[in-house]
């Protein structure tokens, strides 16, 4: 019953850091994961770490009294190797497709937990066992050899995610290059500053040192280990010498005065107590679980307090906003009405001729009908046109809606004028009767018909007396002028009924442009609520947890 709670608060907990988003490396994030991994997972893990060609794998071997890890070799270790316990020593290597191959001994990691030639890390090996005999180990503590650092940057990322998960971290220095300045840049980045401040540093090779160079390091080091005392007991020290080569032959030998005198006797009895001293931490899980839960559940709460502020608030904002855009969208529709009335009003037909039938005409008789059209006819009709399109830009840039385009309003093709046949008294000479014109503007027709030249107060005719040739070249006029005006009407009647039929399909157009549309909360807005709903079940589930803890506790 006990576990099962344990293994709820964990999910729990985790989840909460989720959802609260806190900091990775704030102290309640860490707090959190680290006690929910450890209820996940109860085996205490000692992380050996240090820079390549320390000694990390000789000082294990001579810890388990055996050549477990590979040492003496060149490239050196390439995967996190965990040294669990076992009847006897063996190997489990896990692949990432999912085989696991087993063998007796520890043959098999020079095939693949070293690094290759490149001194790069295989790819395709997902985890390495190895099972042990050892008493310490069969307490439940497992050991875990790191790749060396500072070789390589995959190396260095797997070494900094591995070291989050153990519960004691065993830094191997050398004597002979104390400290060096990416060994303590590690110390700051990948140990303190992420809350990991219980460190056991064991130095290797001060067997190599004169006596007096011994005495400098070990003072030097004792500086730099008190800040990595946190949860050590006083009188316990955190800084060990072990001549780890010298320890591990003198363990396979068998020679405990050796042993005694390369410090491994010393520092694997200092290390049980170590190890005791935090499991009795581990014991008390209950109160620190109590404790960070507590955190947890006043952060819970006042993450569910500001969000249903910030529901309250968007709700009455939606509601504000919707009040304007109704505003927006009755001003904005009254104001393309109006546009649209005033151009329709312009393009009635009978409104359009007396405003420019005359002028078309007179235009065409002229000759001047490009010149018409461009500076006096299409000008006021782009006048209207942009004048609905400014009321549809507001529209759709209010209302976030797809801008149908400009209102195209197609114009007909120039007009073709059909002149009337000049009159039988007009010169028959069959050649051209040139004529000079008051307006300075006539043509010629050639042929059978002779030359007639039609615009002016003064013509040359023959044949007929000076009244009849008049009143005939007169009716003449007035034909040639009816062909221009009917010309310029049906300019103008194709004209407005092809700017009409632009212009009621884009009025359909536009209206939907700028319509409110009235939709349901957002997504953004639901997906709060929701996870408002979810704040509030996490809380009450951890809250049963603890509760429920505290009971059996109390019973016990």
């Amino acid at each position: 019953m006990q576990t099962e709670i344990y293994q709820n608060i964990s999910r729990d907990l985790k989840a909460s850091v989720g959802l609260l988003e806190l900091d990775r490396e704030s102290a309640l994030y860490r707090d959190a994961i680290a006690i929910g991994d450890y209820l996940d997972n109860p085996t205490f893990k000692i992380a050996v770490f240090g820079p390549f060609n320390y000694g990390k794998s000789t000082l294990l071997n001579a810890l388990l009294g055996e050549k477990a890890m590979p040492i003496d070799l060149i490239p050196t270790t390439g995967a996190a190797i965990a040294v669990r316990y076992g009847e006897s020593l063996s190997t489990t290597i896990t692949l990432t497709d999912g085989r696991t191959l087993c063998q007796s001994g520890t043959q098999i990691l020079k095939d693949y937990a070293i690094l290759n030639e490149n001194r790069r890390m295989r790819e395709d090996v997902a985890a390495v066992t190895v099972t042990s005999p050892h008493p310490l180990l069969k307490t439940g503590v497992e050991f875990l050899d790191l790749p060396g650092t500072n070789d390589r940057d995959a190396q260095d990322a797997l070494v900094r995610d591995k070291l989050l998960g153990a519960d004691l971290i065993l830094q191997v220095l050398d004597g002979r290059k104390l400290m060096t300045l990416s060994e303590r840049e590690n110390l700051r980045e990948w140990l303190w500053e992420r809350g990991i401040t219980t460190v056991v540093f064991v130095i290797n090779f001060l067997n190599l040192l004169e006596p007096e160079e011994q005495k400098e390091v070990s003072n030097r080091m004792r500086f730099v280990a008190k800040s990595f005392r946190c949860n050590l007991p006083d009188g316990m020290s955190n800084l060990y010498r072990v001549d780890a080569l010298p320890a591990l032959r003198a363990r396979l030998k068998g020679d405990t005065a050796a042993a005694q005198t390369s410090g491994l006797a010393g520092f694997e009895s200092a290390l049980q107590q170590i190890v005791a001293v935090q499991r009795e931490k581990a014991a008390i899980r209950f109160a620190r679980v109590q404790a960070i839960a507590t955190q947890i559940l006043q952060s819970l709460q006042d993450k569910k307090q500001a969000l249903q502020a910030q529901i309250d608030a968007r709700e009455t904002q939606r509601h504000h906003k919707t009040e304007i855009q109704q505003k927006a969208e009755k001003l904005i529709k009254q104001g393309f009405s109006s546009s649209s009335s005033d151009f329709q009003n312009w393009l009635y037909l009978p409104k359009l001729l007396e405003r420019y039938q005359t002028d078309l005409a007179t235009a065409l008789e002229k000759g001047e009908f490009i010149t018409w059209e461009n500076q006096q006819f299409k000008p006021t009709v782009e006048a209207y046109q942009t004048q609905l399109v400014e009321w549809l830009d507001k529209g759709c840039e209010f209302f976030q809606t797809p801008h149908p385009g400009r209102l195209e309003i197609p114009f007909p093709e120039a007009p073709q004028v059909i002149l009337p046949q000049p009159p039988a008294s007009v010169n028959k000479s069959g050649g051209l009767a040139p004529i000079a014109l008051a307006t300075g503007v006539g043509w010629m027709v050639g042929g059978p018909m002779g030359a007639a030249v039609v615009g002016g107060a003064s013509y040359l005719l023959s044949g007929s007396s000076a009244k009849e040739k008049a009143n005939s070249l007169n009716a003449y006029q007035a034909q040639v002028r009816a062909a221009y005006t009917a010309a310029a009407k049906a300019y103008l009647t194709r004209f407005s009924e092809a700017a009409f039929a632009s212009l009621s399909p884009y009025e359909k157009i536009a209206e939907t442009a700028i319509r409110l549309q009235i939709t349901p909360a957002p997504e953004n807005l639901s997906t709060q609520q929701n996870y408002l709903e979810y704040l509030n079940s996490l809380v009450q589930n951890i809250d049963a947890e603890i509760n429920a803890l505290a009971t059996q506790f109390a019973e016990d």
